[in-house]
């Protein structure tokens, strides 16, 4: 008899499998561990730890903006997202400091290089940010509004659906599911 924590492994690790189960291991390790780990230490008001999880993010951050370029060419390559959940659990381990020896050896060196261009261009994209919005607040209103009275909707649907509330008729009395009781009765008539 297999040990149920042997099979998430075999999951992940099968090579003849879909890359959906290593894919989602990735999410799963890469970004809702860290989001839940990241706020147990802004809770607990952990300076130590908050400062790990905010090296992680830089981290995680730039292998995100490499796979932008990089991802669509990488995903073709065997076992590429088996390297890539390995690679994220080596960032995350407090045992390797994974994220910490990124961190230090190759992104700050990086970006003291080009902290001042860097320092521009966010300085440009933020005014630029500032101006759209402010120029756009009539649509971005109408589309706050829209997407609020849609989601409203939508949470009425699924409440129905979920909570189906009996209908009160017009002579007083009260209508509920009836279908599944005229399926009955037709049934009887037979």
């Amino acid at each position: 008899m297999a040990v149920p924590s042997e099979l998430g492994l075999r999951l992940l690790l099968c090579p003849l499998g879909s890359n959906i189960v290593v894919r989602t291991a990735c999410c799963s390790v890469g970004i809702g561990l860290p989001v839940y780990s990241t706020f147990k230490a802004i809770e607990k008001k952990d300076q130590d730890e908050q400062q790990r999880w905010l090296v992680y993010w830089a981290a995680y951050g730039s292998l995100s903006v490499a796979e932008v370029f990089t991802d669509k060419f990488l995903s073709w390559f065997p076992l590429y997202y088996h390297v890539k959940f390995a690679f994220l659990v080596w960032l995350q381990l407090p045992s390797t400091s994974g994220a910490r020896q990124l961190y230090t050896s190759h992104l700050r060196p990086f970006l003291l290089k080009r902290q001042a261009r860097m320092d521009q261009i966010v300085e440009f994209i933020y005014r630029e940010m500032t101006k759209l919005i402010s120029s756009h607040q009539a649509e971005l209103q109408f589309a706050k509004t829209m997407l609020i009275k849609a989601l409203a909707f939508a949470n009425g649907i699924v409440m129905d659906i979920i909570h189906p509330v009996p209908r009160q008729a017009a002579n007083g009395a009260i209508e509920g599911p009836t279908r599944q009781t005229q399926d009955s009765e037709s049934d009887k008539e037979d």
